[in-house]
């Protein structure tokens, strides 16, 4: 039986992602040719592979059985080429990237530990931008690659892929303790003091979405450049914040903060690749790009 490879290659983004447009998007492809390398792999097979629905698609007992064989092969497959561009393509190279405090902390750096580790020739600049500020450096090609957090609203010719999902939490110091033990309504957070991102981010548009689905907005006591500042300051007690929940896990295991929790959550944000779909990415650029998302649908999995 000849099978194309690349029927394979759908398959494995398409079972790892539940959805075929999901796998286009990831893939750089259209959702009708994706659906078409699905249907002919089925009918080369002679098998149903995907059972679909509206909520989009879960493998069968086929699917699953091949899927076990697909995803050892595929990862093999995928270290060989990066060993093999690692010596013809990948020498005295720059590759710049920008990335948001959050998006570095919460997925980049352990990535870029072991991109460096397989590329030692190639050279990296990385830039600390916001979100915005990325969008902007991609528009003028001061950069490659962006690994920023959502919303990003990355205008075309631009193209997001989602790479992380994650959970922000709601955290206060030692002076607010008490309200670490009920779960505090929307309304009730609006009237205490917060600290926040500057105006000139996405978090902070985020919020401001956020807090007016519950019809309210919120005080912004103290404005903070980083992060890492908000968990200073709420440390010291200047004002609730929120914070992703792998950066405060430490602190709030050292009962140096309190989780509060609220009555309807913070909705999920994700980390994700921006990247400008106009302009070819250099053999570097995209040997990182397929590292990230290929770690971003490991990721998933392994959460799952």
């Amino acid at each position: 039986m000849n099978v194309h490879y690349d029927y394979y290659r759908i398959f494995y983004h398409v079972a790892q992602c539940g959805s075929f447009s999901r796998a286009a998007q990831r893939l750089g492809a259209n959702q009708p040719n994706i659906t078409r390398s699905i249907n002919r792999l089925e009918a080369q097979l002679g098998c149903r592979l995907f059972l679909r629905s509206v909520r989009g698609v879960e493998l069968t007992r086929e699917g699953e059985r091949l899927m076990e064989h697909v995803r050892v092969a595929y990862r093999h497959l995928r270290a060989a080429e990066m060993e093999l561009k690692k010596d013809a393509e990948l020498k005295d190279q720059t590759l710049a990237i920008g990335a948001s405090e959050t998006a570095l902390h919460l997925f980049l750096l352990d990535r870029l530990q072991w991109f460096r580790q397989a590329f030692p020739g190639v050279r990296l600049h990385i830039s600390n931008h916001s979100t915005p500020q990325a969008m902007q450096a991609l528009q003028a090609g001061q950069i490659d690659l962006a690994v920023v957090t959502t919303p990003a609203d990355a205008p075309a010719p631009l193209r997001e892929t989602p790479l992380l999902a994650f959970q922000e939490i709601l955290v206060g110091g030692t002076q607010f303790e008490a309200f670490s033990h009920r779960r505090m309504s929307w309304k009730e957070l609006a009237r205490q003091p917060m600290v926040v991102l500057g105006r000139s981010t996405m978090t902070w548009s985020f919020y401001q979405r956020v807090f007016s689905m519950h019809g309210v907005a919120p005080q912004t006591d103290t404005q903070a450049e980083t992060v890492d500042q908000i968990l200073l300051l709420v440390r010291h007690n200047l004002g609730l914040g929120f914070l992703p929940e792998p950066m405060a896990r430490e602190a709030i295991r050292r009962g140096e903060i309190f989780e509060i929790p609220l009555e309807t959550p913070v909705p999920s944000r994700h980390v994700c690749l921006v990247q400008n779909s106009a302009k070819a990415l250099s053999p570097a650029a995209e040997a990182l790009r397929s590292l990230l998302c290929e770690e971003g649908l490991l990721k998933e999995e392994q959460n799952l």
